[in-house]
């Protein structure tokens, strides 16, 4: 947003009311622009899904990205959970497809017909619900197969019993991170590309307000910098899903033969 020659690339980020809904308890529950793009990722991915899965005898490029995709996932866990890693694919496959399709229609240059597509993994708020889900789905997983014998997940095999005090501790913090960590990784690094972009698109237009001489010698390298950055955050945001499905299948792999 650019008020009096100043861009604000923090704006981008800012949740905005589109429907005021409804209140429960005193709580306004309101439909936003985090929501709708929210409801827009999961009809497109739906849509992904749907065209993929004709069943045809020699597939086609888009019934074969569907097939890769999970393929992709069910290798991950069989290769770090093991036989049993293949009753988790629904869940880790819907997660990663979920954050990638959300991390790459947040990318996309809408703003040219009028569209500004809002990136909703960069708010620490959705990436910390989803990264709870993840914790959540773990400790279940984890005393439902193992009940109270899930704690010896804290002393790792071949702890000396001198620091039998210490070392559980140590691992419980480590565990109760986890779910922090995971929100906090993917939340910086979609919100740090998006600000770069939006800083990078601010040296262009004031380096063109400035005058020609000025804008050509800011605007053009600033330009080719911005191509640059993304074609970066196409592959971040690849990355970043691809990380969160894996830390998820390592946490279930903990779950189910600890350690």
């Amino acid at each position: 947003m650019a008020e009096g020659g100043k861009i604000d690339p923090m704006h981008q980020f800012q949740v905005q009311t589109i429907w005021d809904g409804f209140s429960i308890g005193g709580q306004q529950i309101a439909f936003t622009n985090s929501a709708l793009w929210m409801c827009i990722t999961v009809v497109v991915l739906w849509v992904f899904m749907l065209g993929g899965m004709r069943n045809q005898l020699v597939p086609g490029r888009w019934q074969m990205a569907v097939e890769g995709a999970t393929r992709f996932i069910d290798n991950m866990l069989s290769a770090n959970v093991g036989p049993e890693g293949k009753r988790y694919v629904p869940f880790v496959f819907s997660l990663f497809m979920f954050i990638l399709f959300a991390n790459m229609l947040g990318l996309l240059p809408l703003g040219v017909v009028g569209v500004h597509p809002f990136t909703f993994t960069s708010h620490f708020t959705v990436t910390g619900v989803l990264a709870i889900l993840s914790f959540s789905i773990v400790l279940i997983v984890g005393f439902w197969r193992h009940g109270l014998h899930f704690f010896s997940l804290f002393v790792p095999h071949g702890t000396p019993v001198w620091l039998l005090w210490l070392i559980p501790f140590i691992e419980l913090v480590s565990f109760m991170v986890r779910p922090f960590s995971l929100a906090l990784r993917l939340f910086v690094a979609m919100m740090a590309g998006h600000v770069l972009l939006e800083v990078l698109s601010g040296f262009i237009i004031n380096g063109g307000n400035a005058g020609l001489g000025i804008g050509l010698g800011v605007g053009i390298p600033s330009f080719i910098l911005m191509i640059g950055i993304c074609a970066l955050e196409v592959l971040v945001s690849a990355i970043q899903a691809y990380v969160f499905a894996l830390l998820t299948s390592l946490y279930i792999n903990d779950a189910v033969n600890l350690h």
